[in-house]
């Protein structure tokens, strides 16, 4: 969803609103003492170190080290009465170079760490740097390795299977069959989910796994169907993403007769992406989470009109985490870095969405929930403006 402006005029003055409106500030800056961390002199320029995942074989790690680094210094183009000493070091997307690559920031005097992306790098990443007192934003979304001094910007599994079961709950749906795959992220799913009903009113009355195979998928059919009727479910929770089972299911859930008009479908991944995806009939009515479309649309905006080209979907963590350590850094204080200020509760303005950090480790991210209709997206709860508001 990309904004298309008219005039050269219209794309200053978009550019100009997101400046003033993405940049990151702490919603409350009285940071407490305590936590790991240095402590930094906010008069100087703070040395950052951010680590990208160029040098990687895999196809596509260099577009995303690209769009990360040039996120980042947007952010810092956007900084008043804060300067930012940015250094880019590359991972290779593994483990053991970014070890090596957190170290070498440390011994260059980096005083905290933005990135790696990947899971086994970020954790690699942190240790390297443990006994430095050196935290690490890690653009992962992986909760498992979050914790001590690396913290994951990444939007989790938690967050969305939370806002959607209070959402559901709120709403009438309050019996949920969740149906997963057996991978890693499928079982990650499913945990996310049962952590993510506690409270809410909501429970799971079934489950039903499956392999990752069209046969396995299609031979689940009967069995959701089944589920369904025999468990009292008035909510089908789907672990799947629109390139894996997500189009069989969607397709032949309701071939089966699992209707959407009667059964709520809710999924745990984007259903807009890629756009193809609208156009499914177990799609139509159905439920899912995604980032403040409205600031999402601004960001994508500035950063084409910066650039040349839409940035990668995660570009935008790289600006969130630049802007939310100059807003710290910007209150004065010699421990804006360290856990204690980071984990600030109000959280901070990303160009997604709020956004907090948590003292495990993991996050918190405001979620809009929108349905599908008549192939378009539709918010019908959007995300909340505060962490007191609705939503969490």
């Amino acid at each position: 969803m990309f904004a298309v402006f008219k005039s050269r005029r219209k794309v200053v003055l978009a550019v100009a609103a997101l400046a003033s409106a993405a940049f990151l500030s702490a919603c409350d800056v009285g940071i407490g003492g305590g936590g790991g961390g240095p402590r930094i002199d906010t008069s100087k320029p703070v040395p950052v170190a951010l680590l990208v995942p160029r040098g990687s074989a895999q196809a596509g790690d260099s577009a995303i080290a690209s769009n990360l680094e040039n996120a980042a210094r947007m952010a810092i183009a956007d900084l008043q009465g804060v300067q930012i000493d940015l250094r880019v070091y590359d991972t290779a997307g593994n483990a053991a170079t970014a070890a090596s690559a957190a170290t070498q920031a440390a011994n260059d005097g980096a005083q905290i760490i933005l990135g790696p992306v990947y899971g086994q790098a970020a954790n690699a990443a942190g240790l390297a740097v443990k006994g430095r007192n050196i935290n690490v934003l890690a653009f992962s979304n992986n909760p498992t390795i979050a914790g001590g001094n690396v913290f994951v910007l990444g939007n989790t599994f938690e967050n969305t299977a939370q806002r959607l079961t209070s959402f559901a709950a709120r709403n009438g749906k309050r019996n949920l069959l969740v149906v997963h795959g057996t991978d890693v992220a499928g079982l990650a799913g499913l945990e996310a989910i049962r952590r993510g009903v506690g409270g809410t009113g909501a429970k799971i009355v079934g489950t039903v796994p499956y392999d990752l195979s069209q046969q396995a998928v299609i031979a689940a059919v009967p069995r959701v169907r089944d589920a369904a009727s025999t468990s009292g479910a008035d909510a089908v929770f789907l672990t799947s993403t629109t390139a894996g089972a997500l189009p069989l299911f969607a397709q032949m859930l309701p071939e089966a007769g699992v209707s959407p008009a009667i059964t709520q479908y809710i999924g745990l991944t984007r259903w807009d992406i890629p756009s193809q995806t609208l156009a499914l009939p177990g799609v139509q009515g159905g439920w899912f989470a995604l980032p403040d479309p409205g600031m999402t649309q601004r960001f994508q905006a500035r950063y084409s009109s910066v650039y040349g080209a839409a940035p990668h979907p995660i570009a935008g963590l790289g600006y969130d985490g630049i802007a939310a350590i100059g807003a710290l850094v910007k209150a004065g204080k010699a421990n804006a870095l360290t856990g204690a200020a980071l984990t600030q509760g109000a959280g901070f303005q990303g160009v997604n969405g709020i956004f907090r950090l948590r003292r495990d480790g993991t996050n918190q991210r405001g979620m809009a929930v929108a349905t599908i209709r008549n192939q378009q997206v539709v918010v019908i709860d959007p995300a909340p403006a505060s962490f007191s508001g609705a939503g969490f």
